[in-house]
């Protein structure tokens, strides 16, 4: 399968709160595998989350083409949102742990950034993770430890812009004709693997692959390998 791919770059931007150290571990792997390069840009600053990272998009399609672009998360949206916009710069889309589609509402992704914002506004990141850290996975806590501790002063409202963005809605997802890979862990309530399946329905061309938060606290690039896995299975339906 790896023969059939012309040269790519991948661009994959992390989740909120996270940052490109968990990106190249949970793809690095999937892709170097496919020959395919990626570039992991770090999180921009505060309230520059959304915005910065779509102009980086821009930045880097200048630079290198058209894109395979993709993300986790919410910057699974943010990837799908640039992709929608610019269809003739983008190649296919990665997107793992979809949180919502449209506005955010209720969504469970964005209560916990929301809750998680104010607990850091009120006891700044180490006491917002010291008292975050109960019944949390040993990985888990170690990720968020070393990237909460990098995003640093501008946490708070990072956390807040990603909670209140609109990811694009199912009519626009309909418009975006590209491969597209959807992965989920279906024992994630924070992203639930029916958003993935609506992304996926709504999408023209998309497959799900699914991996569980066991598997990745295990092993990061078990999610990886299941969006990557996917967006093979929708490059050859299309084909």
């Amino acid at each position: 399968m790896t023969s059939a791919i012309p040269p790519t770059t991948a661009v994959v931007l992390p989740g909120t709160g996270s940052d490109e150290v968990f990106v190249r571990g949970v793809f690095s792997g999937p892709l170097r595998a496919l020959g395919v390069r990626l570039l992991a840009p770090p999180p921009p600053a505060g309230d520059r989350l959304a915005d910065g990272y779509l102009a980086v998009l821009d930045r880097l399609s200048a630079e290198h083409g058209p894109l395979l672009v993709g993300g986790i998360s919410f910057g699974a949206h943010l990837s799908a949102e640039w992709a929608v916009r610019n269809p003739g710069r983008c190649t296919g889309l990665l997107a793992s742990l979809p949180a919502w589609n449209g506005p955010a509402g209720r969504a469970p992704a964005s209560l916990a950034a929301r809750l998680s914002a104010d607990l850091v506004a009120e006891n700044g990141v180490d006491g917002a993770l010291a008292k975050s850290s109960d019944g949390v996975p040993d990985w888990l806590s170690a990720e968020l430890g070393r990237a909460w501790r990098r995003h640093g002063d501008g946490l708070a409202a990072s956390l807040r812009t990603a909670a209140s963005r609109p990811a694009p809605s199912l009519e626009d997802l309909k418009g975006l004709d590209v491969p597209v890979g959807i992965g989920t862990c279906v024992d994630d309530p924070i992203h639930p693997t029916e958003v993935a399946r609506a992304w996926a329905d709504a999408l023209p061309r998309a497959e799900v692959g699914e991996s569980t938060l066991t598997a990745l606290g295990a092993d990061r690039e078990s999610l990886g390998r299941a969006t990557v896995l996917a967006w093979l299975r929708a490059r050859a339906r299309g084909s």
